[in-house]
């Protein structure tokens, strides 16, 4: 018996031996920190020549990645223009990547070279790939690139707040993520500077400053301290040409030099206009050839009676055979199109040009702001008002980049008409939430400092089978004279509305006339705008003028 329990004890004990040794295997599985080191080609999601982009140090992978070419890490020009400097250009034709400053414009090929002898530009596998010191060049961000023998790595940042900084006291590994069992990034030796991007309770995300952002844990960290960043880069000024009054403009439609001669008795019953755009450039194939109505006599008698003259450049008039998209992306072209309009403006002291390029493609989106990005170069240097049309923004018309376009031109005019048009469903040319909503969504890209609103001094009569005739306002009330058309006021629309069977048969009208364009004027004093445009000279009664006064 005495034997039984001595061996029984000694079992027990063995047992208790092994199952605490049992138990401190498990607590050290359990809680000893990792000692693997991360895949980085899996984490950076890069390899090879492939480098990992990490933008504004969010920790996300970027599914673009630069590329290790001759040593130098470059970036792709899709990405750059989406995230970074969208006034980068790559005109296919020529090969040349294009940058326009102000009072200049940079050319760049695969054979124009860095101050450290590599290519700024690249073309690889049918991708466009620049240099990250050209960037740094025209941009105002911090690229910090790695190409260490591990994976590829380029750290871009165009934000400029202070960091949190502070110092590793203790040598300590950098992880993927906070926990002592995640894999390890790299190490961080004691006295190295990391910056805090996140504190949690026991770890913080860092920057570490060979290339890593990963967690260690607070006890290995010091007191944080504010370091503030400083860029010296020096933005170029892009100066605009103001009028120095609100902008009261309106077009004047010529298609023959003897609708010219008209001007000065069309002009006659007009009051407060300050600028006259009569259409004379009318573009005519896609190597930038035009048709010009442009004429001295015009240009003296509208200075003469202190109007300004804005000519206008549209795509539509004879430009049946004009391709946008080929026109605008052919370097030659553009170069061709804006040396003519600048000999046409010297010629005949013509004091803008006003853009008005119409329904193109987005294909061609892109280059349409490029050639206004290079001809506000030469208005600028040459003092030229430039201005541009564009339509009430929507989905549709995004690609005409409005916020490009404000940044070089002089003045923004929105197209605030049309609403409902030839060939659509019947509706009122531009109602009152139409316009407004029209200026609000420009306001987001333009300052209203540049921003002119266009008005109609037209309306349509819409037949029952859906076609419609415009008329100006004068010729439209004296039709809703002559068919005994009663007209109702719309609160919501700001027009008047009216209805009637006539020799044409069941037609409606959304009227345009003195209380609906005095709404609208009401709008452009609302938002402060700079002026307001009319479309067009010789459809509005005399009496318009009194409230066409911005």
């Amino acid at each position: 018996m005495k034997r039984f329990t001595a061996a029984l004890l000694t079992f027990a004990a063995i047992f208790t031996l092994l199952g605490g040794t049992g138990a401190a295997i498990c607590f050290y599985i359990k809680y000893a920190p990792s000692g693997k080191m991360a895949d980085q080609s899996e984490w950076f999601g890069a390899s090879g020549d492939e480098a990992a982009i990490i933008w504004n140090q969010e920790q996300e992978h970027i599914e673009a990645k630069g590329r290790l070419i001759g040593g130098e890490i470059y970036l792709p020009l899709t990405w750059v223009q989406e995230h970074i400097n969208e006034k980068f250009y790559w005109d296919a034709g020529s090969r040349q990547l294009i940058y326009t400053l102000p009072e200049s414009i940079v050319y760049a090929g695969e054979d124009t070279l860095g101050s450290g002898g590599q290519p700024l530009v690249v073309e690889q596998e049918g991708e466009i790939w620049l240099l990250t010191g050209l960037i740094q060049t025209y941009t105002d961000v911090r690229i910090e690139t790695f190409a260490d023998g591990a994976v590829n790595r380029v750290f871009v940042d165009d934000r400029w707040e202070p960091e949190q900084v502070a110092k590793i006291k203790k040598d300590t590994k950098v992880r993927v993520r906070g926990g002592v069992k995640s894999s390890i990034l790299t190490e961080a030796a004691a006295g190295d500077e990391v910056v805090v991007l996140e504190t949690m309770e026991n770890w913080s995300e860092v920057r570490t400053g060979d290339g890593y952002i990963g967690y260690v844990e607070n006890k290995r960290l010091g007191e944080s301290q504010e370091k503030t960043l400083i860029s010296t880069f020096a933005e170029p000024e892009y100066t605009s040409i103001a009028l120095g009054e609100p902008v009261s403009l309106v077009w004047h439609q010529v298609t023959s030099q003897q609708a010219n001669k008209a001007m000065k008795e069309l002009m006659a019953n007009t009051k407060g206009v300050n600028v006259i755009a009569p259409t004379w450039f009318m573009l005519t194939d896609n190597e930038g050839g035009y048709a010009s109505l442009a004429s001295q006599d015009y240009v003296d008698q509208a200075h003469a009676m202190g109007l300004q003259v804005w000519a206008v450049v549209d795509n539509f008039n004879q430009g049946t055979g004009v391709q946008s998209e080929v026109l605008f992306a052919d370097m030659n072209a553009r170069k061709k199109l804006i040396a003519s309009l600048m000999e046409e403006v010297k010629k005949y002291d013509i004091d803008g040009i006003n853009l008005d390029i119409e329904s193109i493609k987005p294909s061609a989106g892109p280059h349409y702001v490029q050639f206004i990005r290079e001809l506000s170069v030469d208005c600028r240097k040459n003092g030229i008002v430039l201005s541009v049309d564009n339509y009430v923004p929507s989905a549709y018309s995004a690609f005409y980049d409005r916020a490009a376009q404000a940044q070089v031109v002089d003045y923004v005019i929105i197209m605030g008409y049309d609403e409902h048009y030839a060939g659509g469903e019947a509706g009122s040319v531009a109602s009152l939430d139409y316009v407004k909503n029209g200026i609000r969504d420009t306001l987001e890209e333009v300052p209203k400092e540049k921003l002119v609103n266009g008005i109609p001094f037209y309306t349509r009569v819409w037949k029952a089978d859906g076609s419609s005739t415009a008329m100006g306002i004068a010729k439209a009330k004296s039709w809703v004279e002559e068919n005994g058309v009663e007209l109702y006021w719309q609160e919501e629309l700001g027009q008047y509305y009216g209805e009637a069977t006539t020799a044409d048969g069941f037609c409606q009208i959304w009227m345009e006339e003195e209380d609906s364009i005095a709404r609208k004027m009401e709008l452009i004093r609302e938002y402060d705008l700079a002026g307001v445009a009319c479309w067009k000279l010789g459809f509005e009664p005399e009496n318009i003028w009194d409230i066409v006064n911005p």
